[in-house]
């Protein structure tokens, strides 16, 4: 319990002076008698015994009104904690070069799915180098000639495998393509979105999360060849937006694919040109960082470095709900002197 006004306790020095006073003037009145003898037989009465109850009532009156008037208040600590986290746009080719295999978990796969593997252990975590990314807000685009929003920004990373599982290679010659500029510009644009949306959410409202910084991790195996926005443009807009862009080349200029055919699986050369100096420069322009992944383990490796880079944070805000208590006290005080009233005008009333 807590008091508001511990200053009135200072009343309580009344009670002595109370007791000084009454004992000096609080002589009763006396009647001559020749003799007392038989009154003394007869033994105190109730009136006699009780004699001292309404000087203790009106005691435990002045104390009790000085609590009430001490403002006790009882107090309810409560933790607010705000997460600051990263917003993460993952940003993938899914064009028909990352058909590509890799040596991943001791079996062949394409890059894509291993690309897709390890994205999952880096927001969800591995139980090994990576953490996971829990107070962060992820979502996902892939793209080959055109981009596709696979996964809003969202905290319910549970909800994420079953996005990445839906990611496939293109099927056909008329989707295949790498615009990595217009697919950059929407991850940029969505960004900036969910920020506004934040923003105008937090309005009038305890404030739970906050955006920390924006970041794009943009992952491709070739060169920009489809769409309307040029990359170097895309990243002057995801700078003015004051977003990050992590670039990752993924693969070398060698490798082969597996084609299944009616007549079975054969082994076919793929030969893909990345453009690094491009997704080098669009890292370089907006704060990020260019790395580049000839295979599983490199790229594993990249993501523990911006695990590392990219830090989220939890604000623990801590303050207490004090409630007034002081009525129990200021009724208790009220019932009891009103008892001393009655008392004294009744059972202790004096005839002069």
């Amino acid at each position: 319990m807590h008091f508001e006004s511990p200053w009135a306790f200072l009343l309580l020095t009344v009670i002595p002076l109370l007791l000084v006073l009454r004992k000096r003037t609080g002589k009763s009145g006396s009647i001559r008698f020749s003799s007392i003898h038989h009154a003394e037989k007869a033994g105190r009465s109730v009136r006699q015994r009780l004699s001292a109850l309404p000087l203790l009532l009106r005691m435990l009156t002045i104390i009790l009104l000085t609590v009430a008037l001490a403002r006790p208040q009882t107090g309810c600590e409560q933790i607010r904690d705000i997460s600051k986290g990263i917003a993460i746009e993952m940003v993938v080719d899914r064009s028909g070069s990352m058909a590509a295999e890799m040596e991943y978990k001791g079996r062949k796969m394409n890059r894509l799915e291993v690309v897709k593997d390890i994205f999952k252990a880096f927001v969800m975590g591995d139980g090994k180098d990576l953490t996971g990314r829990p107070n962060d807000l992820i979502g996902m685009i892939s793209f080959a000639r055109y981009p596709d929003t696979i996964c809003p920004l969202t905290l319910a990373h549970g909800a994420l495998p079953p996005f990445l599982d839906s990611v496939k290679l293109v099927q056909t010659r008329a989707e295949d393509g790498t615009a990595i500029g217009d697919a950059l510009a929407l991850a940029a644009a969505r960004l900036k979105t969910i920020e506004e949306t934040l923003a105008q959410h937090r309005e009038g409202e305890e404030e739970s999360y906050k955006i920390k910084s924006k970041i794009i991790i943009l992952l491709s195996d070739g060169e920009n060849n489809s769409g309307k926005r040029d990359p170097i443009q895309a990243a002057e807009l995801a700078e003015k937006w004051k977003i990050k862009v992590y670039t990752i080349a993924i693969g070398s200029g060698d490798a082969v694919a597996s084609i299944r055919t009616a007549f079975g699986v054969y082994k076919v050369p793929m030969r893909q040109q990345v453009d690094t100096a491009t997704l080098q420069s669009v890292a370089e322009k907006t704060g990020g960082l260019f790395r580049k992944a000839d295979n599983a383990e490199a790229l594993r490796t990249i993501y523990q470095e911006i695990d590392k880079l990219e830090k989220s944070e939890i604000e623990s805000v801590r303050f207490i709900d004090y409630k007034e208590s002081f009525l129990f006290f200021a009724l208790a005080g009220l019932i009891l002197i009103s008892c001393e009233i009655i008392l004294n005008v009744t059972l202790f009333r004096k005839i002069p």
